[in-house]
């Protein structure tokens, strides 16, 4: 299944709010990244950075299993909605 930019935007913002909620994992993406909340607030709206809080949330099973379980949605939706933002393109090395 694939979903349109606007679902996948609309889900990225869905999981920039878990992460706001979360007092111990908004720090982790904020280091990770490097954005302070102020940056993250200015580019909330960039898909490419919506593309890289996607990114941030795959590097852990739990992060992902908790946020589809708080929203009700399947576990392969964060990589789908990945999928359709930029950067997030399959790459073919053949």
């Amino acid at each position: 299944m694939t979903i349109s930019r606007d679902s996948a935007e609309t889900l990225a913002l869905q999981a920039l709010a878990w992460l706001a909620a979360n007092d111990d994992l908004l720090p982790v993406f904020l280091g990770s990244t490097g954005a302070s909340e102020a940056e993250v607030r200015a580019r909330a709206t960039d898909p490419v950075f919506l593309g890289a809080v996607l990114d941030f949330l795959m590097m852990d099973d739990a992060w992902v299993i908790g946020f589809c379980d708080d929203e009700t949605i399947p576990y392969d939706r964060i990589m789908q909605a990945r999928a359709a933002l930029p950067g997030g393109e399959q790459v073919n090395w053949t």
